[in-house]
This record gives structure tokens, C-alpha cells and sequence, in this order.
């Protein structure tokens, strides 16, 4: 981003964030309206309205953090805006999206809203980025809030993870001259080639939470370094420190003088904190001669809860932060031994030879394998083409023979984040989700689709059952769910039932096909029973429903 000032403008909080993410670059936002982030969005919008990237009100803020990450597997950068509360509906793919390849940067702005203005609660965001393992920015003032959006999709994407933007109420509402910048080029759509990396298979999982554990000494040596986590100690009376956050940092410098003439004049030593994760080495410098520390931030107790844990006593705390313990992966006898400073228990050795790999997969005659030949077929010589993928049996078409599909991030994920992708410049889009996943989450996502006749094709993989659990019965059977998807507002046109057989693999594929080349929203169902639910359907006696 070029260094000169363009202009400065009177903003809403809101508003800066908005300009901040529109001169950073961004290729589309989302959110679901809440106040005190509304304005965010609305701003967008009205810049959208005037040739300005896409920015579209969602079903909810689930299906808005979906598409928003959609976007980010395209290589560009998207904002998803919410108010607090709203960031519990978008918890699902906002804790998975930490373990997620971002590529493009992907900022959540979040408005909390401190002393329930127009809120059910007064719920903490900073306890969600925390939770999540995430870079988390503060700003206490409009110009901050500017800057630190324009900063967030930059550490989004050096670190590649998402990063929250803390607001609160008084920010968001408040008008302030704040000084603009240049608009930085959008990204180019380059699709991300480690696939691994956009699969939440508990394998390929288990690898990138580690990776995360990992980002996390390097991103404590960022917040430490962060101009906004400003420590003042030189002459300053060390007996008693002041930590301060957002703005509650405000709120204290306009009683500073005051309170300094209480004290003869002398200043308490003081760190303001603005950038998360908490920075514990200057926290510990600050307190190493305090009698009595004070923490003034806006919300709850979240940096005072946290103290007990970084400043010194004289109990030594050992656990999982200093390695005593296992960060990851489950605790078992032996592990705990070693945390108990006992030697290793004597192992019986006996050589057993490599036994190969046994990957899960699809059983045999599984309705999903005749699916995904269908779709890999329909797909051949296209180009610039995502297939993401949901929750569920068929999740398992990631792995050879199939290699099918590229994401698994959340129920529900897989049409938002096609939404997404297509928003973000993908021509061939395609959602690939089962039936019970689809009536769990997917339909809200199929409601945004269709407002938007987003160029993508959902494809609903109809095994007539919840085969993964067990084989439950679906909350809506096979033959009431095209009903329920044209009640969504689906063109009938473009709605197709085909059965998912091998031998109609070359008919399927040329209907499928046709699709996805259309221009707008279409919906291909895939209908054949789960033979495991086959099987148990038969064995039931009569009474309970089964075949006589």
C-alpha cells in the first residue's frame, strides 16, 4: 500500500473498517446485520451498488464466514462482519478456520457491545480469538480502527490464519477524522494447491493444529513488538501499573491528569494492550516491582483473568504451556509418567513387521462413489474450477480413488464457501453436501445462493438416511426435498433428480455438466439408498417399518 496520504474524512468506526478493508484490497464481504456492526456492511454495500466488489447481506453469520472463506481459498481477501452475538452462529467454521490454509487474507470484524445497548448479553470476542489461537486487533480510536483492518488482512496472510478486529459499541458509533490511504490492488484469483490444507480430515487436522501450536511463539513475539502494546515505565512510579485495552485506554487518559495530581504528581507505570495474544513478557516487566496492579478494559475481565497466569508467584505452575504435558494429542499413562518426572515404564519388545496403511473408505457399491465419477467426469477440460466438500460419508472422496474434492471445514460449509469462490472469480463452483447435511446447515447457504442466483451448482447426495452416525432417519425423506428446495426460490429448470448409478455414469455426467455451465444457481440431486441403511431397513421386523 502506497505511503502517501490520500485524503481525510470524517468516519463512523464502522465506516473506517469498511474503507480500511476496501483500500486493503478486498474482493467481496458478507455479514448478517446486528447492531453495533451494521454500518460495516452497509457502507460496503453502497460502494458495491457503485461498481465497488461485492458485499451481500447473508441468512446468517454462519453462512456468511463460509462464503468469506471461500473467497480466501480463491487467493483474495474478504471481511465478514457480525455483532457478538452473532460470532456464537459462526463459531463452527470460525474455531475450524484457524487449522485452514488461509490464502487470501480474511478479517472477522466483530462489534461487541458493552453494557447491552441493544444485546442480550455482554459477551467477550477477545475470548473467541483466544479459543481459536488467532491474532486478535483492538483499536481504540477511528483512525486504529482504519489501520488496524488495513494490518489485518496483511498478518491474515503472513500468518495464515483469520484475525479478529475487536470493535465495541461507543467506537462503532462515534464520528472522528481519520487519514486514507491509496486503494492496494485486489488479489489475483490463485487458487490454493496444497488441498491438505483445506481438509479437515482428523489426519490432515491433526497436522495443522500443530502447525498452529507452532505460529504461536511467533505470533507472541509479534504481539509484543506491536507499536499498539505500548509499555511506559521510564519515570514512572513502579509500585503501582495500569494495564489498559481499547478503549479503555481513552477513558484513562482523560482522567490522567487528575489522578496524577492525587499522587503528588507522579504517573503509575502503564502498558496499553491493543494487540492479542496478550504479550506476557511485558506484562511481567511491567508488574516485576508492583504492589498493585489496575486493569481498565472494556468488556469483561478477559487480560485480568489471564494475570494469575503470567505473572509470578511462588507456586510454580507446570502443565501444557511449559511442555510438562503434551500440547497435543490425547494424554495416555505413559505421557503423564514423564509429566510426573517418572522414568519410563519397561516395554515388552517385539518385532512386528510395517503393516501397510488402511485409509478409511467409502464401502463398497456406495452410492457416493458413482457420484463422484459423475462429477469428476462432468468436470473434465474445465478450467479455473473448485468442488468443496461438507461433512459426512463422502468425505471420504477426498482420499484416492477419488480425489474429488478440495475443502471439509463445517457442516454446512461447502455452499457458502462455493458461494465464495464463485464471488471471488471461480467460473465452475460446485457444493458437494449429503442430504441430512443439507437440512442441518446447508439450506440456510442455499437461501443466500438464490438471492444472489450465484453462478455455482449444488450438488445434494440423497443416501435416504444419517449414514455416518448410524444410519438415523433424515429430519425431511428423499421425496419432500425437491419440494423444500423450490420453496427456497430454485428455478424448476434447473433442478434435476438423477439416480446414481454406474451404468447412467455417462448420461448423469452430460446433465450434470450442463449444469455447470449455466450462469446461475442450479441444484443436482443424487438419489440412491445407503446400502448399510438397506441392510438394516431389511432386518427391522414388520412392526418397526421394515420389509415383510
Amino acid at each position: 500500500m502506497k505511503d502517501l496520504i490520500k485524503q481525510t474524512m470524517a468516519l463512523l468506526g464502522d465506516e473506517a473498517v469498511a474503507l480500511g478493508a476496501l483500500h486493503s484490497g478486498v474482493s467481496a464481504s458478507y455479514g448478517y446485520p446486528g447492531t453495533p456492526s451494521t454500518e460495516i456492511l452497509e457502507y460496503l454495500i453502497a460502494e458495491h451498488e457503485a461498481g465497488g466488489p461485492p458485499a451481500l447481506w447473508c441468512t446468517n453469520e454462519k453462512t456468511a464466514l463460509e462464503a468469506a472463506l471461500g473467497v480466501s481459498l480463491a487467493g483474495r481477501r474478504a471481511l465478514v462482519t457480525m455483532k457478538h452475538v452473532g460470532l456464537n452462529v459462526a463459531s463452527d467454521p470460525f474455531i475450524n478456520s484457524a487449522l485452514l490454509g488461509i490464502k487470501g487474507g480474511l478479517v472477522v470484524a466483530v462489534a461487541d457491545d458493552p453494557g447491552m445497548h441493544s444485546s442480550q448479553n455482554e459477551q467477550d470476542s477477545r475470548f473467541y480469538a483466544s479459543f481459536a489461537m488467532i491474532p486478535c486487533l483492538e483499536p481504540r480510536s477511528q483512525q486504529e480502527a482504519y489501520d488496524m483492518t488495513v494490518e489485518a488482512f496483511d498478518l491474515s496472510e503472513t500468518w495464515s490464519v483469520p484475525v479478529l478486529l475487536r470493535m465495541v459499541t461507543r467506537l462503532s458509533h462515534a464520528r472522528a477524522g481519520v487519514m486514507v490511504r491509496e486503494t492496494k490492488e485486489q488479489n489475483v484469483l490463485s487458487k490454493t494447491e496444497d488441498k491438505t490444507r483445506w481438509m479437515l480430515l482428523p489426519a490432515y487436522a491433526r497436522k495443522n493444529y500443530d502447525a498452529l501450536i507452532e505460529k504461536q511463539k511467533g505470533l507472541s513475539a509479534w504481539s509484543r513488538a506491536h507499536r499498539a502494546n505500548k509499555l511506559e515505565i521510564a519515570d514512572r512510579d513502579l509500585s503501582i501499573a495500569v494495564i489498559t485495552s481499547g478503549t479503555g485506554g481513552n477513558y484513562y487518559e482523560e482522567n490522567l491528569e487528575d489522578f496524577a495530581a492525587s499522587r503528588s504528581g507522579r504517573l503509575p507505570a502503564r502498558l496499553h494492550i491493543g494487540a492479542y495474544p496478550l504479550p506476557a513478557n511485558s506484562i511481567r516487566q511491567l508488574c516485576e516491582r508492583a504492589e498493585r496492579v489496575l486493569v481498565i478494559e472494556e468488556g469483561q475481565p478477559f487480560i485480568e483473568e489471564r494475570l494469575r497466569g503470567i505473572l509470578p508467584n511462588r507456586v510454580i505452575v507446570s502443565g501444557k504451556f511449559d511442555g510438562s504435558v503434551a500440547r497435543s494429542g490425547e494424554l495416555d499413562p505413559d505421557n503423564v509418567r514423564s509429566a510426573l518426572g517418572l522414568l519410563p515404564r519397561q516395554k515388552l519388545k517385539v518385532k512386528i513387521p510395517a503393516l501397510p496403511g488402511r485409509p478409511p473408505q467409502l464401502c463398497q457399491g456406495c452410492p457416493h462413489a458413482d457420484s463422484y465419477e459423475t462429477i469428476k467426469t462432468a468436470l473434465e477440460g474445465l478450467d479455473s474450477k473448485a468442488v468443496l466438500s461438507d461433512i459426512g460419508c463422502y468425505s471420504l472422496g477426498a482420499l484416492p480413488p477419488y480425489s474429488a474434492i478440495e475443502s471439509i471445514v463445517c457442516m454446512g460449509a461447502s455452499i457458502g464457501m462455493a458461494k465464495g469462490a464463485s464471488d471471488a472469480g471461480i467460473k465452475y463452483a460446485l457444493a458437494v453436501i449429503g442430504d441430512s447435511t443439507f437440512l442441518h446447515s446447508g439450506l440456510t447457504g442455499l437461501i443466500d445462493a438464490q438471492k444472489a442466483n450465484t453462478p455455482m451448482t449444488v450438488v445434494i447426495l440423497d443416501n435416504a438416511t444419517v449414514a455416518m452416525t448410524g444410519c438415523q432417519d433424515t429430519m425431511v425423506p428423499s421425496e419432500k426435498l425437491k419440494s423444500l428446495i423450490l420453496g427456497a426460490g430454485v428455478e424448476k429448470s434447473h433442478l434435476l433428480c438423477l439416480e446414481a448409478k454406474k451404468q447412467r455414469l455417462e448420461e448423469n455426467s452430460v446433465k450434470l455438466r450442463e449444469e455447470i455451465l449455466y450462469p446461475g444457481l442450479s441444484v443436482v440431486i443424487f438419489r440412491r439408498e445407503c446400502l448399510e441403511a438397506f441392510r438394516k431397513r431389511r432386518k427391522q421386523p414388520p412392526s418397526q417399518g421394515g420389509a415383510v
